[in-house]
């Protein structure tokens, strides 16, 4: 049975380490002298409810898989096959090229043909950079194709900080919106918020027992270094993901039953939230031959 995230890439830098997947170019693993910060899974399984995997050309849910490009319909296959949407775009599953593997880097690619439901051809490149207590990931899209298109992107790492139990960690959140979660309708979020008064203001921290979420924050500050700090914490232990200005968005999910961890907690950089294709809420636009980038990362304090 062939290994279903293909071949395994470690990077290295002093006592820091990750792991990046052929087969999606996801994170499969980072620690620091050997304490893990992300939800790790073996080699020779899928990635549990996405863990670590890059989504593009757009993350989250497209209402029905329909959108509209230049006036034409596009029907993207259904890869949510309980409510009927199409889910986390159309790499995660593909195999990537490697371009460059060192010690303490490695970058990816992929091409995005023209196909069904998608109708202009992209190329991307990921690139995975280790520092001693900070891992950095930097994207690149470019337009290959004749008309414009907007794109977006997302990443769906799961967090821990080494062997404490979730439940013990504070989460804070840079969000003064929100589109919370709606159970099992088709296009599962509401309508964006304030959080102001509401469960769901973490701008100045919460224990992460007794909250359930798979929800949308928006409206993110900007800290000192230009970008948007999320944070867990437990005591002095500090874990901070940060994300470029690009990344407008961020989705908090804490199932109950990741394999292998139980309750755990996701943290998304996004560049738009769900159903982006069809609002147009900040989808990145890109003419024909031009590019984005941008970066997002996690650090240890």
């Amino acid at each position: 049975m062939a290994n279903p995230t293909g071949e395994q890439f470690e990077i290295t830098r002093g006592n820091a380490r990750a792991v990046v997947t052929e087969i999606g170019a996801g994170l499969r693993a980072f620690e620091v002298g050997g304490v893990p910060y992300v939800e790790a899974f073996a080699a020779d399984e899928k990635p549990p409810k996405g863990a670590g995997q890059v989504l593009l050309p757009w993350p989250n849910r497209t209402k029905g898989g329909q959108w509209v490009h230049q006036g034409e319909k596009q029907r993207l296959a259904i890869t949510e096959e309980a409510r009927g949407n199409a889910i986390h775009g159309l790499t995660r599953h593909e195999e990537w090229e490697l371009l460059e593997h060192a010690e303490s880097s490695i970058t990816l690619a992929i091409d995005v043909p023209a196909q069904e439901g998608w109708p202009v051809p992209l190329r991307a490149t990921i690139t995975y950079e280790l520092s001693p207590r900070e891992l950095v990931v930097t994207h690149e899209i470019r337009n290959e194709g004749e008309s414009p298109i907007g794109v977006g992107l997302g990443t769906h790492p799961y967090f821990r900080i080494g062997d404490v139990p979730t439940d013990e960690l504070t989460l804070t959140l840079p969000a003064s919106r929100v589109r919370p979660y709606l159970g099992d309708e088709q296009m599962p979020y509401a309508d964006e918020q304030d959080v102001e008064g509401t469960e769901y203001d973490f701008r100045s921290g919460k224990l992460l027992e007794g909250v359930d979420l798979d929800t949308a924050f928006g409206g993110l500050s900007v800290a000192e270094d230009g970008n948007h700090h999320h944070v867990l914490s437990h005591g002095e232990q500090e874990l901070v993901v940060w994300a470029g200005p690009d990344f407008h968005w961020a989705q908090v999910f804490t199932p109950d039953d990741l394999v292998g961890r139980g309750r755990a907690v996701a943290i998304e950089p996004m560049t738009c939230p769900a159903d982006a294709l069809n609002t147009g809420t900040d989808l990145i636009d890109l003419e024909p031959a031009s590019s984005w980038t941008g970066s997002w990362g996690i650090r240890v304090r």
